[in-house]
């Protein structure tokens, strides 16, 4: 268990952190997927590249909870089991649902696996090292508006983020190479609609679990994801044309 004070002088300067990389991304666009180049360096298989990226997280929130003497307290439990089904869906799942032979950049996976880790530090220590006091309510806690709100919101956000991973996934017929508009679900609203339920996850998580740890999580989400929606609605407005992008937007419906 870390020091109280190192505990909330990390948080802060992930959030200061957080605020540099959102700018930064809207003139650096972090080289994977639709936008990776030879400039990143190697490359690995992408499926390999994100068990490889995603299970550390999942791991050292399971290492933080078994090691908890509050590990059996039902607000905590139900905040981890949120947490680490999200992970396992992306560690475990997601990876061997990709199609194709594309492949991420290492020092992408690395730097994925760096945040990982000490964002899983901070969400566990969040959890169990310091953990809302109002969390001594147990069930009364969860039957708060706060609680109840927000792992509605999580699984709602879940449940978009995994649609329109799905939406993308069948973009395409087997041996097609041809590059796509999505159009199902929140992809009518927005072109970044993965990154939508994502966002909105991690806010109904930061909401139930109301501490600023928690809200690290949504913050850097958003730095990281914003900017890269706007950069995939830029690609798609070149390749498809403005019309064809009708009234969508990047990754907040109606609005941005």
């Amino acid at each position: 268990m870390v020091n109280e004070s190192f505990f909330n002088g990390l948080i802060y300067c992930m959030v200061v952190l957080a605020v540099v990389v959102f700018a930064s991304l809207y003139f650096v666009t972090a080289g994977y997927g639709l936008f990776r180049t030879k400039r990143w360096g190697w490359s690995i298989n992408n499926k390999l590249a994100w068990v490889l990226m995603e299970l550390p997280v999942f791991l050292v929130m399971f290492a933080i909870w078994s090691l908890s003497p509050l590990k059996w307290h039902l607000p905590q439990l139900v905040l981890f089991g949120l947490f680490e089904l999200h992970y396992f869906q992306r560690s475990l799942v997601f990876p061997f649902l990709l199609k194709g032979q594309s492949k991420m950049p290492v020092v992408i996976m690395l730097m994925g696996i760096l945040f990982n880790v000490i964002n899983g530090v901070i969400q566990g220590g969040g959890l169990y090292w310091f953990p809302n006091p109002d969390f001594e309510q147990g069930v009364s806690y969860l039957l708060r508006w706060n609680a109840m709100a927000g792992i509605l919101l999580f699984l709602i956000g879940m449940a978009i983020n995994l649609h329109s991973d799905h939406v993308i996934r069948h973009l395409r017929k087997p041996g097609d190479s041809q590059h796509y508009l999505p159009q199902k679900g929140m992809y009518r609203y927005v072109t970044a609609a993965n990154y939508l339920g994502e966002i909105i996850e991690w806010t109904g998580f930061a909401i139930a679990a109301g501490t600023l740890a928690a809200w690290v999580f949504p913050i850097w989400t958003a730095a990281n994801l914003v900017p890269r929606a706007h950069a995939i609605y830029n690609r798609y407005k070149e390749e498809f044309g403005e019309e064809a992008l009708g009234k969508r937007k990047r990754i907040i419906p109606f609005v941005y």
